[in-house]
């Protein structure tokens, strides 16, 4: 998979860190260090004119890189055991892998590119570990896994309404909306409607892999970014970093507030009839204000008391959303 120098050189350009924007960027940190540096050098920003593929980038950027993806990879499970004896090293284990690839008359990998791969095998498997977050820096997203229920008038047909969730993962300052889909436009439509009550925009953004996110291709540990949620990230901008399939931890702020939302807001309306969205969106609103207000038990204060003193100023929604 070719690195996405642009967005690497956008995301720079709007204060992101290397590390958030290697996780948003399906890169490592060491690439980009290395993207982030050859562009200083040659003094070329992202809006750089008339370079608009990642294939142009790596012409401009690294004209002399050779291309990786026909070398033999190395056996990261055989290197992973023979590393945990004394005296082994990656550079002996390098000189043993180039070896066996002249005897088998295949092409070898760098020592550099050799111990990236190492380290990726070696983000697998490692332990998770609290990370602390700065106030207003980052917002986790995801549909409820409980719909709620609007009644007809007329006919007595009951249609499920989805519950949109949106969590500043510092303070657990909630947002929520009911639609009656799941679909790209009540996607969009929920993030500007919750940047409008955040009163802001945060430097990250962390959704689900649902599909108004991301495209899922083949390789399922680097999904590609929807191109109407990408574009919504660039007019916004902020960076969109999705979780990982089946890593939950990843969001873990949103997936505890949809178990919350689903006991104080939908069960807490189980007995209430609606017959239209508008009226199920003004009860979920009143249980929000509500939710948000409620203090915790550890921390002694709020939602709304663990809010940044400050809103970041957002613009406004291009007219060309489908809204």
């Amino acid at each position: 998979m070719m690195t996405n120098y642009h967005e690497i050189l956008r995301l720079k350009s709007l204060g992101v860190s290397e590390r958030n924007i290697a996780l948003s960027c399906s890169c490592s940190r060491n690439t980009v260090s290395k993207v982030v540096k050859r562009a200083s050098e040659l003094g070329l920003a992202w809006t750089a004119h008339g370079i608009k593929t990642n294939a142009e980038w790596q012409t401009m950027l690294f004209p002399k890189e050779n291309d990786s993806s026909t070398k033999r990879p190395p056996n990261c499970e055989y290197i992973r055991k023979e590393l945990l004896k004394n005296g082994v090293s990656k550079k002996l284990l390098w000189a043993e892998y180039m070896e066996e690839c002249r005897l088998n008359n295949e092409e070898s990998l760098m020592y550099s590119q050799f111990c990236r791969y190492i380290q990726q095998d070696e983000q697998k498997r490692r332990a998770t570990m609290h990370i602390a977050r700065k106030p207003g820096e980052q917002v986790e997203v995801d549909w409820a896994g409980n719909p709620a229920k609007i009644i007809d008038p007329d006919t007595g047909v009951i249609t499920e309404a989805y519950l949109f969730v949106g969590v500043m993962t510092y303070s657990q300052y909630a947002y929520v909306e009911a639609f009656i889909n799941e679909k790209q436009r009540a996607w969009i439509t929920a993030h500007v409607h919750m940047y409008n009550y955040f009163g802001g925009v945060a430097t990250l953004l962390v959704p689900d892999n649902c599909k108004t996110a991301v495209i899922h291709t083949k390789d399922w540990y680097t999904p590609k970014l929807n191109a109407t949620y990408h574009e919504m990230a660039e007019h916004y901008g902020t960076a969109i970093i999705p979780a990982r399939v089946r890593k939950p931890k990843d969001k873990a702020s949103v997936e505890g507030a949809v178990g919350n939302i689903s006991t104080w807001i939908t069960a807490a309306l189980r007995n209430e009839q609606f017959f239209s969205l508008e009226d199920l969106n003004t009860a979920i609103r009143e249980k929000l204000e509500i939710f948000n207000h409620r203090t915790f038990q550890k921390k002694g204060r709020s939602q709304v008391e663990s809010l940044p003193p400050r809103r970041v100023a957002f613009p406004k929604p291009p007219t060309n959303y489908p809204l």
